[in-house]
C-alpha cells in the first residue's frame, strides 16, 4: 500500500507516470519558513522528512492504512545561498523572476520515504537550471497567467516556464516535483512491488 504526503496534483502525476498509484493521499501542514542559516540542500531535506512523519503519524490512525509506504517531498528553489519563496502574491513572484532572469540557480528537491517498519530514508537531488532573459512583456504575461502561485522561485517548469529554461542539468521530474529515479529506487530498495502496476500502464 502507498501513501504520497500531499495533495500536489504534479506529484501524483510523477508517481503515476512511474506506474505507482498511491492508495491515499495524506497533504502536511507545515510551517515551511527556513530557520535562520539554513542552507537550501537541507531545507529540502527537513521539510521532506517533517512531511513524512506527519503523514506516518495520521496513517498510524487509520487501520486501512497498516504496513504502508510513504512517500513525501519538498522542492527548494535557491540563487546560491538564497532561498526563494513559494510566492502567493504579484509583487513577490515579480521578485523572484527578476532574481533568475539571464542566470542559472539550482533546484534542491528532498525525497523521504516511511518503510512498513516506521523508519525514514531520505534522499536530496539538486538540479542545475539557467533561464534566458525575461523581456518585459515576459514578465507581465508570465504574472498575468497566475501560473507562478504558490510555485518555488514563482515557476513551474511543466508550464509556460518551460519555455525560459536555456539549460537544465540534472532531473527535470526533479524541478517538477518529484525526482523519479530517486523515489522508485527508495521505494524498491526497501521492498516495494515497483512493477506491479507496470501492465496497467497502457
Amino acid at each position: 500500500m502507498l501513501v504520497l504526503a500531499s495533495a500536489s496534483p504534479r506529484r501524483l502525476a510523477l508517481l503515476e507516470q512511474a506506474g505507482l498509484k498511491p492508495d491515499a493521499m495524506l497533504p502536511a501542514d507545515l510551517d515551511e519558513t527556513p530557520h535562520k542559516g539554513e542552507r537550501p540542500r537541507d531545507l529540502a531535506r527537513r521539510l521532506a522528512r517533517e512531511k513524512a512523519e506527519e503523514a506516518r503519524e495520521v496513517a498510524k490512525t487509520r487501520p486501512d492504512l497498516e504496513g504502508c509506504y510513504i512517500v513525501a517531498a519538498d522542492t527548494v528553489v535557491a540563487l546560491g545561498r538564497r532561498i526563494l519563496p513559494k510566492a502567493e502574491i504579484v509583487d513577490e513572484a515579480a521578485a523572484c523572476l527578476r532574481l533568475l532572469s539571464g542566470r542559472a540557480h539550482r533546484v534542491y528537491t528532498g525525497v523521504a520515504l516511511v518503510t512498513p517498519g516506521g523508519a525514514i530514508r531520505d534522499r536530496i537531488v539538486e538540479t542545475r537550471v539557467r533561464f534566458k532573459r525575461l523581456s518585459s512583456e515576459d514578465l507581465e504575461h508570465y504574472l498575468a497567467s497566475g501560473e507562478w502561485r504558490g510555485k518555488a522561485g514563482a515557476y513551474a517548469i511543466q508550464g509556460i516556464a518551460g519555455s525560459f529554461v536555456v539549460k537544465l542539468v540534472g532531473s527535470y521530474s526533479s524541478v517538477v516535483g518529484l525526482p523519479l529515479y530517486e523515489t522508485v529506487n527508495l521505494l524498491g530498495g526497501e521492498g516495494f512491488p515497483i512493477r506491479f502496476g507496470w501492465m496497467n500502464v497502457a
